[in-house]
């Protein structure tokens, strides 16, 4: 009888504890006297103030210097010949044509000054049979520009400019007797050009710009008198005088991206306004553009054109030529 009263005591004391445990999360055991010992930690303690001491590492020295300099040549050249038998009926005539060009870059940045050199050189000629052998293609451009930022797209600068030629040119004709004949027009500084100017650039992204002369003065050059060919003034320096010079308002933009890939497209206008002079039929406008297409590693096809109204040069009318070549070209550093 007793153990089946404890047993039911039992039984009642565990549903009561388990009544009790759905109420609260926990149950509080008293273990003041019960004697628990606890093991120590296997790890290492340690007491008292921690002592840092500071470790001397020697500097390491790079040994590399900044370019500010960033450099690049293109070299162009293409050769086109045509040639026919005696008997070949389809007509035609025997030529050969050859042409050159070289493009050096060099540009200077350092905090907010830059410098700009640039040089083009081109030269181009062609034979055909029985005829007097002939220019495509005749240029030399130097152009320097040192500028100052004084914001995000605008700057301070000033530029150096010289044009000139390399060889003769002449203007063609026939003879009484059908024979081609050739007059010197022009020549190496006959004419000239060398031009200063002061003023601001804006230049909102890499791959345009566009500067603002203010301040222009340019130098035409006529050093030799053959070239005026029994006429008083040519490219408006008068006979007898070596050179001129004219003050003007000068606007110079250039554009040179690749507008796909592996063609480049280059552009620069140029207006000369002096003010001397001011009005429409004086105002000077030249524009070039290059379209450059590489086919591989060292041959490409390039479109160029030039387009220029300057009444300097004998004639009101716009002016222009254009040449496709076909060619091997070369770039340094690639």
């Amino acid at each position: 009888m007793k153990n089946c009263l404890a047993a039911i005591i039992l039984i009642l004391s565990f549903c009561s504890i388990q009544l009790h445990a759905q109420e609260i999360d926990t149950i509080p055991i008293n273990t003041k006297d019960l004697n628990i010992k606890l093991k120590r930690s296997p790890l290492p303690s340690r007491q008292g103030p921690l002592n840092f001491e500071p470790v001397k590492i020697k500097p390491l020295v790079v040994n590399a210097k900044i370019n500010y300099w960033k450099t690049k040549t293109s070299i162009g050249i293409n050769v086109n010949q045509a040639q026919f038998s005696n008997n070949w009926k389809g007509g035609g005539t025997n030529s050969v044509a050859v042409g050159g060009l070289v493009n050096w870059k060099a540009e200077y940045n350092k905090n907010s000054y830059s410098y700009v050199s640039e040089l083009v050189l081109q030269y181009g000629k062609i034979k055909n049979k029985d005829q007097l052998q002939k220019k495509t293609n005749d240029r030399i451009f130097w152009d320097n520009k040192a500028s100052f930022q004084l914001s995000k797209s605008w700057f301070f600068f000033g530029s150096v400019s010289f044009e000139s030629q390399f060889d003769k040119g002449f203007r063609y004709y026939r003879d009484g007797n059908g024979d081609e004949q050739a007059v010197l027009i022009s020549k190496f500084m006959a004419p000239g050009y060398l031009t200063e100017s002061i003023g601001f650039e804006y230049k909102p992204v890499k791959y345009f710009s566009t500067r603002i002369g203010t301040g222009t003065a340019r130098q035409t050059f006529v050093l030799d008198t053959a070239v005026y060919d029994s006429k008083n003034e040519v490219y408006a320096v008068e006979k007898g005088k070596k050179f001129k010079n004219e003050l003007a308002f000068q606007v110079v933009s250039a554009f040179d991206k690749d507008i796909f890939t592996n063609t480049n497209l280059k552009a620069r206008y140029a207006m000369f306004i002096p003010y001397k002079d001011f009005k429409a039929s004086k105002i000077d406008h030249r524009l070039d553009i290059a379209l450059t297409a590489k086919i591989n590693r060292f041959m490409n096809t390039s479109l160029t054109g030039v387009l220029l109204f300057d009444d300097d040069t004998g004639t009101n009318k716009i002016q222009a030529n254009q040449t496709l070549a076909l060619g091997f070209g070369f770039t340094f550093p690639r």
